[in-house]
């Protein structure tokens, strides 16, 4: 009498698939944790754009920049605020100068703390150059 054939996967093609998938993941993961704090960053990004227009529209109405978040009516949204930490004294405003100004940073946190401090100023610059 002869044995039927047996269906199925031989342990050591089992053990070949889990190291290609292992060495695909390896490969994948941190390339997305990248693409995850980037987006976070652009999302930061973009907080800090509208922070900066709301002080120039208070600037054209006061003749002073804001010296707080509540006078410009903004609240970090939550998504952001768990992420990057702006505090007073990440918002420095100078309208004794001439002209006045302002420099708003973000301070990282958690996760994105690696990625480093963002800034923006009155006039536009944006450090770390290579972040924006």
């Amino acid at each position: 009498m002869k044995a039927g054939r047996q269906s199925g996967f031989t342990l050591l093609e089992l053990m070949i698939t889990v190291a290609v998938v292992a060495i695909l993941a390896s490969i994948a993961y941190p390339s997305y944790t990248q693409y995850v704090i980037r987006g976070h960053r652009a999302a930061a990004q973009t907080e800090m754009m509208d922070i900066a227009n709301r002080q120039q529209q208070f600037f054209l109405a006061n003749r002073q920049y804001a010296t707080s978040l509540g006078a410009l009516s903004y609240s970090l949204p939550p998504e952001v605020a768990a992420r990057y930490a702006l505090n007073p004294a990440n918002m420095e405003v100078d309208n004794a100068a001439t002209p006045p100004n302002f420099r708003i940073t973000f301070v990282p946190s958690g996760a994105q703390a690696g990625d480093g401090n963002l800034t923006l100023n009155s006039e536009g610059a944006k450090t770390p150059a290579e972040k924006w």
